[in-house]
């Protein structure tokens, strides 16, 4: 897992040549939007559950067969089997953005969950459903201008969003 300095610097290294004003303007921007990248990452921890619960009463109120008889998220052990799943993924975006860089979502979290849940029979467009409700309100929360560091977010609101993407697109 590279942050997004120790990455730049290890790829320039490699091919043996020095950061170029582009990248180091890209490092430069992160510093300069740390703040708002960490009061991003407090908000969205500090609200992992009411975020897991709302995009998961928001699934199975639009795929209802999922908690029927039967359904993959049928029984309490198997909601919660769902909900961990979720807050694992939430937990690892905010690793990510908090990095600014997505190895660690993808090495520690995304690297071979598509095949898991295949094995398991689990319905990967549904968990890509969850996680594209995951990210509605995740954004909502840490875009919210009330008590946070001033200044523009759109940027950092698009790679938070392009995280959640990210992983929807690799259960789905």
């Amino acid at each position: 897992m590279f942050d997004a300095f120790t990455k730049v610097v290890s790829q320039a290294d490699a091919r043996g040549e020095y950061l170029n004003t582009a990248q180091i303007d890209a490092l430069a921007a992160i510093v300069a939007d740390g703040n708002k990248r960490m009061d991003a990452v407090n908000r969205i921890t500090s609200n992992s559950s009411a975020i897991v619960a709302s995009a998961a009463r928001s699934l199975f109120g639009e795929q209802p067969q999922l908690i029927a008889p039967g359904g993959n998220a049928y029984t309490s052990r198997r909601m919660a089997a769902c909900l961990r799943d979720m807050e694992i993924i939430l937990r690892y975006v905010t690793y990510a953005i908090y990095a600014g860089d997505a190895s660690v979502l993808e090495d520690r979290c995304l690297n071979g969950l598509r095949e898991t849940y295949l094995a398991l029979g689990t319905p990967g467009a549904s968990v890509a459903v969850g996680v594209e409700k995951m990210k509605d309100a995740a954004i909502a929360i840490a875009n919210d201008s009330n008590g946070i560091t001033p200044g523009d977010c759109s940027s950092l609101m698009s790679e938070i969003s392009g995280y959640f993407e990210k992983a929807a697109a690799s259960v789905g």
